[in-house]
């Protein structure tokens, strides 16, 4: 009778640790798939909402997943900062995949317009993006900023607009990079003037060349300041 006893309790034990595993690899497959779609970084109350997992469990199932990703020789990692966490690509391999992803993005060209703008400006005032690219700003900014890629400042009856970190990571663009937007010695105002005219949708006309946009003419002229920076550093 006593071993009968004895045999039931060690197979409810090893139910439970079962069960438990189980219980683990589940938790450990939402939050990492949670991670992946997301592409960006994501709290603890984000991920506890998404997944149902209990907060104390979650993070022990992130911490064991960062070890899991360093362990293994993957391309993917899993990187933390202010208790949130990120799954992306591992540095040695961005410059592959911004290769990859030249041309496709989920932008449409007039956003990606309407960003570049904003980004050789910043600081910047809403109202002055307005004014060059159109009331169609509006909803560009708006998708930036639901998006974490702006920060907004209320100033007056308008908004001053930077670009917040996750513009950097978003775009994988580098620390020297980086210094060069914030610190390029290119005149702004003058590379970016809205001095041509429109059309009505507000997209400004190269009168030389009707067919060629003078943002595009004036962006090459940032880009390839950028360019020249970046090689020399």
């Amino acid at each position: 009778m006593e071993e009968k006893e004895i045999n039931d309790s060690v197979e409810n034990s090893r139910t439970i640790t079962e069960l438990d595993s189980t219980s683990d690899v589940k938790n450990m497959r939402k939050v990492e798939a949670a991670l992946f779609i997301s592409g960006r970084w994501m709290s603890m109350k984000e991920l506890v909402s998404l997944t149902d997992v209990n907060p104390v469990l979650l993070r022990n199932v992130v911490e064991s997943l960062i070890e899991k990703y360093a362990s293994e020789e993957s391309s993917i990692h899993i990187m933390t900062k202010d208790n949130e966490w990120k799954m992306d690509v591992k540095q040695e391999h961005m410059d592959m995949v911004n290769k990859l992803a030249t041309g496709s993005s989920e932008f449409s060209d007039a956003e990606k317009e309407t960003l570049a703008i904003i980004a050789y400006k910043q600081p910047v005032k809403q109202s002055v993006i307005v004014k060059i690219r159109g009331n169609k700003a509006y909803e560009h900014i708006k998708n930036f900023v639901n998006l974490g890629l702006l920060k907004t400042k209320r100033v007056g009856h308008t908004h001053e607009l930077n670009l917040s970190q996750e513009f950097y990571e978003y775009f994988h663009v580098g620390k020297k990079k980086k210094e060069i937007i914030l610190n390029s010695d290119v005149n702004k105002e003058e590379i970016l003037n809205s001095a041509q005219p429109t059309h009505p949708d507000g997209e400004e006309v190269n009168i030389n060349n009707p067919k060629k946009s003078n943002l595009e003419n004036k962006k090459e002229v940032v880009m390839d300041k950028i360019d020249d920076n970046s090689e020399t550093n």
